[in-house]
């Protein structure tokens, strides 16, 4: 009987590390995402004219 719970709470936190780990891996994934944009941004950023950058300021 006790070992049972013992087991039990045993699956229970290896879920919960599961999840951990899955959200850690989603926030990465958001983290390299956000870094993708910021390259697109200076990539577009330096197509622009430099005229209209210095209009912009």
């Amino acid at each position: 009987r006790y070992r049972e719970r013992e087991r039990e709470r045993e699956r229970e936190r290896e879920r919960e590390r599961e999840r951990e780990r899955e959200r850690e891996r989603e926030e990465r994934e958001r983290e390299r995402e956000r870094e993708r944009e910021r390259e697109r941004e200076r990539e577009r950023e330096r197509e622009r004219p430099l005229s209209f950058i210095t209009m912009r300021d």
